[in-house]
């Protein structure tokens, strides 16, 4: 059985790809900072809870004893857990914004990549999925037939960006991993205020899609609802 972790999961986007996985017969940890909700999550769809808060060294080596201790291994991990930021003047932002949102966006993927990375490095056909977005898209932050190229939040989409170059360069340093990135597209979910045009069904897609890749899959793409993305 193909063993996953989910970050962030209690919820949206983690959670609807967690119960679609599970759906699959995948057997999903349900990562969340929230010990409650988390466990609520995993009792619900069928799956298993680790508290793991991306932020926290201690955290995540926990998460990691955890499962070794399951003895479940890890064959898929999928970084899901992102804050949007401060919604500001962009000139007003200060440098303690910017390092709260990378903490999370980037710092965080790369903490808990590392620390399972022994675990994945064991499995017969390793997968990341980097959850990114469309907004750290310089392609379509830079198209005006976009709706990305509207907004102006400098913390969010250079996270996003900063977190799409990682996953090139894990990719080409992890060949015997599939690491990819994923954008869900403008998907309703709290991180928005529920303002996306995508269901969370339609938003999760994506991510399923690439979960489920094989040993020969693709990797170092960027990947949206509606296929390749442009970085």
């Amino acid at each position: 059985m193909t063993t996953t972790l989910i970050t962030g999961a209690n919820k949206s986007l983690g959670r609807e790809t967690a119960r679609r996985l599970i759906a699959e017969g995948h057997d999903v940890w349900i990562g969340a900072r929230n010990a409650e909700r988390g466990q609520e999550a995993a009792d619900a769809l069928g799956g298993r809870f680790v508290q793991l808060d991306v932020t926290d060294d201690a955290s995540v080596a926990a998460a990691v004893e955890t499962i070794t201790a399951a003895g479940t291994g890890l064959d898929v991990l999928v970084n899901n857990a992102g804050v949007p930021g401060p919604f500001a003047d962009p000139l007003a932002l200060t440098v303690a914004d910017y390092e709260g949102v990378y903490a999370a966006n980037v710092f965080g993927v790369v903490r808990v990549t590392q620390a399972f990375l022994p675990l994945l490095r064991a499995s017969q056909a390793p997968v990341i999925v980097n959850v990114s977005s469309g907004m750290g898209s310089i392609a379509a932050t830079t198209d005006p037939s976009r709706v990305e190229s509207g907004a102006v939040m400098p913390i969010y989409t250079s996270s996003k960006a900063a977190l799409n170059m990682v996953t090139t360069q894990w990719a080409t340093a992890l060949p015997e991993i599939r690491v990819n990135a994923v954008d869900p597209g403008y998907t309703a979910t709290d991180f928005n205020g529920h303002q996306g045009h995508q269901t969370v069904e339609e938003g999760a897609a994506p991510i399923v899609r690439m979960a489920l890749v094989g040993t020969d899959g693709p990797t170092g793409t960027f990947e949206s609802v509606e296929g390749p993305a442009g970085w």
